[in-house]
């Protein structure tokens, strides 16, 4: 039996975004299209010609980060052209080799630039605040509480995000848990107190302020540089990214209680997933949640081995052995946080996002959190 052509089911077409705006990298720049559907219409008729692939221009996550090396990269670039037996070719870029910053991406899938991309949630979280409200520092202490959150939330961010942001969620990514790095001796969370703590997204922020911590946002690629030179005295982020970039070789103690987890959040401009044959939305409507789950159970294992190589201790096979010192999060470091993010970190998300915003919090999150959102008071 032969398997259906990806291209029977449309016109082969040229469908190149034209003008499309560069952006660029230290080395080199990459113009960044749309979407490619093989041939030109008159080669297509030939009765003996074959069509060229479909090309597919896809934007991923961080390069140095376990995630798209692992899984974005050999899905796109082998697992998705197999499957449609070279009927679909790929080219995809890690968006900080792109020269795309944090808050850039969601803008650039909006207008087509990037036809699909993956989105860092953290990095939307002052553009729109209501979607990033799943993954909020404090909020999701282990992945048990991270997939209820994503359960209750998922249908509400999906449709909002096409409906107000034109953009058609196709999977949802959890980096490893953001863990606390420090330079010098560090028991617990009260020792935060006047440092200068590198954070990812304001939300992170709002969490360690009431620690008496000065938070920094730098990009991840500034993190060791930072902390080698003493501008940077903590930094927040993954447990295993953190090992990758070498930052356990000058950093001295490891707090390894989740901040946030650094979900993204990968989809397609509306007008490009349109633009798909049907049978191909179809097979990635099947593709990507297996993308998913793995990327999930990777981030989770990865969790535990990024603590286990900063420490030291235990199977390493995936970063470097260091000999950092684990702070646990101690009980009162564990209640401390809950008030934080209640008292500080959920209102601050209030303030960014407004009082509509607060039905939506009480009606999916709160009874996955336990915390309800209250409405701030209006000025005179």
């Amino acid at each position: 039996m032969t398997t259906p052509s990806i291209l029977s089911s449309v016109p082969v077409r040229a469908a190149l975004v034209r003008g499309a705006p560069k952006i660029f990298c230290a080395s080199m720049a990459v113009t960044l299209l749309a979407v490619a559907f093989g041939m030109p219409s008159h080669t297509a008729q030939a009765a003996d010609s074959v069509p060229a692939p479909l090309r597919l221009r896809i934007v991923g996550g961080l390069a140095s980060g376990n995630q798209y090396p692992r899984h974005e990269a050999p899905f796109w670039q082998k697992t998705l052209p197999a499957l449609t037996q070279g009927q679909v070719s790929t080219e995809i870029v890690p968006f900080d080799k792109a020269g795309i910053r944090t808050n850039e991406m969601m803008r650039l899938m909006q207008l087509g630039v990037v036809p699909f991309g993956t989105i860092l949630m953290g990095g939307i979280l002052t553009s729109d605040p209501e979607l990033a409200a799943l993954d909020l520092a404090g909020m999701n202490p282990d992945m048990v509480s991270l997939r209820r959150s994503v359960a209750a939330f998922r249908p509400h961010l999906e449709q909002m995000m096409r409906e107000r942001h034109g953009i058609e969620v196709l999977a949802i990514y959890a980096y490893p848990a953001q863990v606390t790095f420090c330079s010098r001796a560090f028991t617990g969370l009260a020792d935060l107190a006047g440092r200068r703590v590198r954070i990812s997204n304001p939300s992170q922020a709002d969490l360690i302020r009431p620690f008496g911590a000065v938070p920094l946002q730098t990009e991840f690629s500034a993190v060791v540089a930072g902390v080698r030179s003493g501008n940077v005295d903590c930094a927040i982020t993954g447990a295993m990214s953190g090992n990758t970039i070498g930052l356990h070789e000058v950093a001295t103690h490891l707090h390894t209680s989740a901040t946030t987890w650094g979900l993204s959040v990968f989809g397609a401009n509306v007008g490009a997933w349109q633009s798909l044959p049907p049978n191909l939305k179809q097979l990635l409507r099947a593709e990507l949640p297996k993308l998913e789950k793995a990327v999930w159970v990777d981030s989770e294992r990865l969790t535990n081995e990024g603590v286990a190589c900063n420490v030291g201790r235990g199977a390493c096979d995936s970063g470097k052995p260091g000999r950092m010192k684990e702070v646990p999060a101690s009980a009162t470091d564990e209640k401390k946080l809950r008030v934080s993010f209640r008292d500080s970190v959920l209102p601050a998300w209030v303030e960014r996002c407004g009082n509509t915003c607060v039905p939506v919090w009480n009606r999916l999150l709160a009874p996955v959190t336990g915390i309800r959102a209250e409405t701030r008071a209006t000025k005179p």
